[in-house]
């Protein structure tokens, strides 16, 4: 009698060449094939560091394993590895399209408050009095009740994030409060400050859409 050879399981694997395209793109196509793949590998071709650490960071809020590597001059590539979805829902007699659910409540907000800053100076006008609110608007924050519970910064706003800015402790003490304190990767990577980044961390154009999309309020400078 032969010895038994158990069938060995294919683990699929898909690829995406997301070298040359922008943020959030990258980011974008990742998303929606992990959302389509019930189980196996997925590896995203990009062309820069930044993407990198964006693509790594979806892997977590997905909570899906994603490692990056550099793979030669100007390509990296970010590999996935997502487990079968388990069983549940149904099963525990809680299915997640329960009849007779609200279609309101179930398109309400989802998220906390989220401030938005898009700029390190607050207004337009005079640029040193604009930073001066600026600083005031920030640790402002820091004083609310119930705070933010994330704070979103890109353009030149990302710069209140980085060593040397005069906001930098309060930015620290919101994040240690708990609350998320996300910068623009390519606005950072634009100044020339994706290595100073000292407050939160690095985040993409999607993400930046997602938490103001499912926000409950919106603060703005």
């Amino acid at each position: 009698m032969t010895g038994y050879r158990p069938l060995l399981k294919s683990i699929d694997m898909e690829q995406i060449d997301a070298r040359g395209q922008a943020c959030p793109l990258p980011v974008v196509r990742a998303k929606k094939a992990l959302a389509a793949m019930g189980e196996g590998v997925l590896e995203v071709l990009v062309d820069n560091e930044t993407a990198v650490r964006n693509l790594e960071a979806l892997g977590k809020t997905l909570k899906v394993e994603a490692s990056g590597e550099e793979r030669g001059a100007s390509t990296f590539a970010v590999t996935f590895a997502k487990d079968a979805p388990t069983g549940g829902g149904a099963a525990d007699g809680a299915d997640a399209t329960t009849v007779g659910a609200d279609p309101v409540a179930e398109a309400a907000p989802t998220g906390g408050v989220v401030a938005v800053i898009p700029s390190e100076f607050m207004g337009s006008g005079d640029d040193e009095l604009g930073a001066v609110l600026m600083k005031g608007f920030v640790f402002a924050l820091t004083q609310l009740d119930e705070l933010p519970e994330t704070v979103l910064m890109y353009n030149s706003g990302v710069k209140l994030a980085c060593a040397g800015s005069s906001s930098l402790d309060d930015l620290r003490a919101l994040a240690e409060a708990g609350v998320e304190v996300m910068s623009c990767g390519t606005c950072l990577a634009h100044y020339g400050l994706a290595e100073q980044l000292e407050a939160g961390e690095a985040t993409n154009m999607y993400a930046i859409v997602e938490k103001q999309a499912n926000a409950r309020g919106i603060i703005r400078p």
